[in-house]
């Protein structure tokens, strides 16, 4: 439908009804005059989805919201928001006609604050961005923000309709949209300071895909367009991907990779290609306010372990060090030690400040003894179980130990260094420590 024709009945109607059950306001509503039902239900819907997912527009009044696979599909408040960080340092160091490279070691700012826009004063050049696949356009919409001129290009004339409303409502008057496929536009398009590609992840029965060919565009095959378009570009991938292998497939071009999780919850992998050769990216390991960054040389062997009678406090850490696998670097970087080679468990005997992930203080530890277990469990009713590299699920161990889920104590089921398979009791270390964590 052509959006300029929504009628005030028809936002009237929204404003009205946009608190309530959308299902409700379904089962009741009637077709009054110049109101648009069916359009009024899917856009209550959208708000109330970016409530949660996007506060910030949630907030604007008159913004309209596409059908429910791309709202489910486009990048939260946060996610965007550290793209825009992102991208902020790398135009800032091309402003400043420095390889981005050089301020690798600066990580992107994790922070929920909106970027501070574009730079004002007299820049050596006007930068500009080109982001090929815009969608819903939350991400060209927060990274926008920090380039001179934007391009928003979508092969779906839908979307596009969407973004020629919203984008001027979000204040972007310095964005332009265009309608077509991402390869022919990027090759009649003028040189940009950075593209940007979220390829679609679905084949053409809806399907979800994950290897980078797969993905419309393939990155891989356009990998020298875009690089002679840009001296920067920022992909955008499932963080099912195996990076290490994502990485050895664009043979050299990555300079960073940025593993994206929040709520302790993988959302995406970027990565950031440059035309210069890079032989060991630097990662950025990022999970709401905690980040960790290191260069990804050839891993060092692990620590030894540590007896078990100094085991004090115990740290899992957060999902984007799970997908990095940089578990050695953990150790070095917090002077913590593994449980075991492939526990992904750290312990110590002091207690580490901002270590990223969950803390827990240790109360007890007990092989698979009967006896031991069992005074492990004793006055126990509920417990959160995880397993990690034991040969038990988690719904079994419950049942052997004969324990409810919940409560306050956390039981962590692994295999130690001397390939002993144990439980550990604890409890959360900021609850119960909190003068010292």
């Amino acid at each position: 439908m052509a959006y300029v024709e929504i009628t005030k009945e028809t936002w009237a109607f929204i404003d009205a009804h946009q608190h309530e059950d959308v299902r409700d306001v379904a089962l009741h509503a009637r077709r009054a005059d110049g109101v648009d039902v069916p359009f009024a239900l899917e856009q209550i819907a959208g708000r109330q989805r970016a409530r949660v997912k996007l506060p910030d527009w949630a907030a604007i009044d008159g913004l309209i919201f596409p059908p429910q696979v791309p709202m489910e599909q486009c990048s939260s408040q946060f996610t965007a928001l550290y793209k825009a960080r992102l991208a902020q340092r790398l135009v800032e160091s091309l402003r400043d006609g420095t390889p981005h490279t050089a301020d690798v070691g600066r990580p992107a700012d994790a922070s929920g604050d909106a970027p501070a826009g574009r730079t004002t004063g007299h820049p050596p050049a006007a930068t500009s961005l080109i982001d090929l696949t815009g969608g819903f356009g939350v991400d060209f919409s927060y990274m926008a923000q920090v380039f001179d001129r934007a391009t928003y290009v979508e092969r779906q004339p839908l979307l596009c309709d969407i973004a020629r409303h919203n984008l001027p409502l979000l204040g972007l008057t310095h964005a332009n949209v265009v309608n077509g496929d991402s390869a022919d536009v990027l090759r009649s398009l003028e040189p940009a300071s950075m593209i940007f590609l979220d390829p679609a992840r679905r084949d053409d029965h809806g399907a979800r895909t994950y290897a980078i060919a797969d993905c419309t565009p393939d990155v891989l095959a356009l990998q020298e367009t875009l690089l002679a378009k840009a001296p920067v570009v920022m992909v955008k991938l499932s963080p099912m991907l195996d990076w290490h292998k994502t990485v050895a497939d664009f043979d050299g071009a990555v300079a960073e990779v940025h593993i994206v999780s929040t709520g302790n919850e993988c959302k995406e992998l970027l990565l950031v290609l440059t035309r210069a050769h890079v032989d060991a990216p630097r990662v950025w390991c990022v999970n709401d306010d905690q980040v960790l960054d290191f260069v990804d040389a050839h891993p060092v062997s692990f620590a030894g372990p540590m007896p078990p009678d100094q085991w004090r406090y115990l740290y899992e850490p957060n999902a984007s060090i799970m997908k990095a696998g940089c578990f050695d670097v953990v150790e070095r970087r917090f002077g913590v030690r593994a449980v075991g080679r492939n526990s992904h468990l750290f312990v110590a005997a002091e207690p580490v400040a901002d270590f990223p992930g969950r803390s827990f203080v240790i109360e007890s530890i007990a092989t698979m003894n009967k006896h031991e277990l069992k005074s492990l469990t004793e006055g126990l009713t509920h417990a959160n179980i995880a397993v990690r590299n034991f040969p038990m699920p988690v719904a079994q161990l419950r049942r052997k130990l004969k324990l409810k889920d919940g409560g306050d104590v956390y039981l962590f089921a692994t295999t130690d260094a001397r390939d002993r398979h144990i439980v550990i009791r604890t409890v959360k270390a900021a609850t119960r420590y909190s003068n010292v964590l």
